[in-house]
């Protein structure tokens, strides 16, 4: 695997850890009321992101894993 597709992963590791925090955060604020949209919405994000989060990373280095062998 050259160093610029390395770089490309962990970029996209990243970036999908983040914007599952971020989901998260905000389900948390529509939920506390913060932002106005319907409690469900922050219902929905909540666990989206969690899985986002934790899930995700695990789920592309395999799929890359199995691509590259």
């Amino acid at each position: 695997m050259s160093e610029d597709t390395a770089m490309q992963r962990f970029i996209v590791l990243n970036t999908v850890r983040l914007t599952g925090v971020a989901m998260v955060l905000i389900g948390v604020l529509v939920i506390e009321g913060v932002v106005d949209l319907p409690d469900i919405v922050g219902y929905v994000f909540i666990p989206f992101g969690l899985f986002e989060v934790f899930f995700m990373p695990f789920i592309l280095a395999r799929h890359w894993k199995s691509r590259s062998e």
